[in-house]
């Protein structure tokens, strides 16, 4: 049987999502629990993959299993758990802090938690002061840049399909053909600000080197004109740098 996992995870402590030979991912860690639990291997496939350092405000994951899921205890005088209730409440307690479960439900064996997706939401968040609360959730900005600026540019994400300038280069991916039906910059305070960018899927490195290059439309080193050009020539070297991982949040998934 299929069953669709939501979470949510600080990427700080973590190489990304999927498994790496060398470092400690989310999906691993989840893996591990959910084999203790089940007492079975367990195989864990996300809705996407987020890079080193990225965090997750809502995680979709599926997992299948032939066996029934536990049956919860039977307490006296309180309400029983559903067997689902009784797996997200078991994880909680296994599961480092920064990695927290808040439901679990069964779906059709033909949904797919990466490729039934029919939208992601990423938000980059950005901060102008010093803040110690901040420090692993946004990029500090040194100087305010234009950010009315950078919202006619972001607009012109909409117009284009291909996004090769903003992939990662020499990756797997076969497609560079993306639909961003969203994308703008929020402020969220006098000195707090947050980029958001919705699509059917993201390439590898996107997002951050989509605020990279929205970063110099910002300072004036990039026209919007330019920043059209840039998408047009397909070409990485065209893009600007990628901004930090630890302010990237992947929001939304949605089915």
């Amino acid at each position: 049987m299929r069953y669709f996992i939501e979470l949510s995870y600080d990427g700080t402590a973590y190489h990304g999502w999927q498994i790496q030979p060398n470092g400690a991912s989310v999906q691993e860690t989840l893996q591990q629990a959910l084999k203790m639990l089940l007492r079975e291997d367990v195989a864990v496939t996300g809705a996407g993959r987020t890079d080193a350092g990225v965090h997750a405000a809502m995680m979709v994951a599926h997992f299948d299993i032939e066996d029934p899921l536990p049956t919860p205890p039977v307490r006296e005088g309180s309400a029983r758990q559903t067997v689902c209730d009784y797996l997200v409440y078991r994880l909680n307690g296994v599961l480092p802090h920064d990695i927290a479960i808040h439901k679990i439900y069964p779906v059709a064996d033909d949904m797919h938690a990466r490729f039934s997706a029919r939208a992601r939401t990423y938000y980059y968040y950005v901060h102008t002061r010093k803040s110690p609360f901040l420090r692993d959730r946004s990029w500090r900005l040194v100087s305010t840049p234009d950010f009315e600026a950078m919202n006619r540019a972001a607009a012109t994400l909409m117009e284009y399909e291909d996004f090769t300038s903003f992939s990662k280069l020499n990756t797997d991916t076969k497609t560079n053909i993306c639909h961003v039906t969203m994308a703008r910059w929020v402020q969220l305070s006098d000195y707090e600000w947050r980029f958001e960018i919705t699509a059917d899927r993201f390439l590898r490195n996107m997002v951050r080197a989509i605020v990279g290059t929205l970063m110099e439309v910002g300072r004036g080193t990039l026209s919007i004109e330019g920043f059209r050009e840039v998408i047009e020539q397909k070409n990485r070297c065209k893009a600007g740098d990628s901004v930090p991982a630890r302010g990237l949040f992947l929001q939304e998934v949605k089915y």
